[in-house]
């Protein structure tokens, strides 16, 4: 039976703190990481199924073409550390592959999380699993219980495209620590990489005409409500997500359709008609701009993958 640890931080002053310093800045912001309470993670499910959202289906399709060749350079009976581990369907795709000798899924959501390992022990009862909630955006410090031989972090989808390009190096450092923790220097990351392409292209991705999107971004709104008992009305707000050249990322914002006046119980924000409050980026790389951010933070033999097109790469790298 799987093990489940449950490391997510609860102070609730804590998490109001956060928020409200988002909210009540000159430009109002939230962490991407409060898109995916347990409505948010279906929705991005359902994202994942539209034609326009490309990364999941590229990238399943070079793990497809690829897998086999991954575990040759990987090796098997790996510690397959799941960043990000969502209903755990990608790295359980791997799994016969890599063969790993314990699977960690590690995600924020908690209950979905908890549903999704439950499910994926009954179909694999001989991998050693321990799921764990927590923010790993924050501390990548792992319990115990977590094998310290041949950590493998697996970062797919592209996620690493939510920090901006330092706060990336940062976090590719952590990893890179956490590969070495119990004095083991066989760690790797395997890791999914958007690249830049056309403009049209993203934009479709991030904005879909069923709007799916739009509701699975509208949906953090639903959620500050019941984490600051904030009165947000979602009729008055709309998505809006783009391709922002300059700075090489997708922006997803929410723009208020009116004037209006946000309350919780300890403040209050004034939004003009217009306002937006920053939701989400999403940062794209050139592959050399990817491997030089991987050789910076500590890795070493990089392998890369990628479709015909170029649209999306996988990545192995060794701490180095």
């Amino acid at each position: 039976m799987a093990q489940f640890i449950q490391l997510v931080e609860h102070c609730k002053q804590s998490i109001d703190d956060e928020l409200l310093a988002g909210l009540t800045a000159p430009q109002a912001t939230t962490s991407p990481k409060y898109l995916y309470d347990a409505l948010g993670s279906k929705l991005f499910e359902a994202i994942c199924e539209l034609p326009e959202y490309y990364p999941t289906r590229i990238e399943a399709g070079i793990f497809g073409k690829h897998g086999k060749e991954m575990a040759q350079v990987i090796g098997a009976g790996t510690t397959l550390i799941d960043l990000g581990a969502g209903n755990c369907a990608k790295a359980a795709n791997l799994f016969m592959h890599l063969q790993p000798a314990q699977y960690v899924p590690i995600d924020i959501s908690v209950e979905f999380l908890r549903d999704a390992v439950g499910r994926l022990q009954q179909q694999f009862p001989d991998i050693d699993m321990v799921g764990i909630g927590m923010d790993f955006s924050l501390d990548l410090q792992l319990p115990q219980s977590v094998r310290s031989d041949k950590r493998l972090f697996f970062y797919p989808g592209s996620s690493i495209g939510n920090f901006t390009p330092e706060e990336a190096l940062i976090f590719l450092r952590q990893i890179k620590t956490a590969c070495a923790q119990g004095n083991k220097t066989d760690g790797g990351l395997l890791i999914g990489v958007d690249l830049v392409k056309e403009n049209s292209i993203l934009d479709a991705a991030y904005d879909d005409p069923l709007g799916v999107t739009a509701s699975f971004n509208l949906n953090v709104l639903l959620h500050l409500n019941r984490l600051l008992d904030a009165d947000f009305d979602l009729r008055e707000w709309r998505h809006r997500g783009f391709f922002n050249d300059k700075l090489s990322r997708i922006e997803m914002h929410l723009e208020a359709l009116s004037d209006q006046t946000v309350r919780w119980p300890n403040g209050v924000r004034r939004f003009e008609r217009g306002e937006r409050i920053h939701t989400e980026s999403s940062y794209k790389y050139t592959r050399q701009s990817f491997i030089s951010l991987l050789t910076e933070a500590g890795f070493e033999n990089v392998t890369t993958w990628t479709d015909p097109q170029q649209w999306f790469m996988v990545c192995h790298a060794r701490a180095a």
